[in-house]
C-alpha cells in the first residue's frame, strides 16, 4: 500500500528526487486552472499501462499522486501498484498545496 505523503514532505522528496514523477491525476480542464509546479497530467480515467508508461516510464520511477481531494489519487495509487510500479506516494488532493501553481 503507498505512503500518504504530507505537503511538505512531498515538497522534500521532489527536490531530493529529481527523477521523481509528480502526476496529476484531475481531468484537463482542472489542470489547466492550477496546477503544482512541474506536474504531468494523466487523469486517472485515462491511466493504462501503455499511457502510465509514457508519461511515468520504468515502474521503479518514484511516483506522487494527486488530484482535487484524494478520492482519485487513491484510485490512481491502487491502479499503478497493481501494474507493478514500486515506489508510489499518495499525496491526496491539491487544495492547499503551499508551493506554487502554474
Amino acid at each position: 500500500m503507498a505512503s500518504r505523503l504530507t505537503f511538505e514532505e512531498a515538497h522534500r522528496f521532489l527536490t531530493e528526487h529529481r527523477e521523481a514523477v509528480l502526476l496529476d491525476v484531475r481531468e484537463e480542464p482542472e489542470y489547466i486552472t492550477g496546477h503544482a509546479r512541474d506536474a504531468l497530467l494523466l487523469p486517472v480515467d485515462e491511466l493504462t499501462e501503455e499511457s502510465a508508461g509514457l508519461v511515468i516510464g520504468t515502474k521503479d520511477t518514484p511516483v506522487l499522486v494527486y488530484c482535487r481531494t484524494g478520492r482519485r489519487s487513491r484510485e490512481a495509487v491502487r491502479k499503478l501498484e497493481e501494474m507493478g510500479y514500486t515506489e508510489v506516494y499518495d499525496m491526496g488532493g491539491l487544495v492547499g498545496w503551499p508551493y506554487g501553481l502554474e
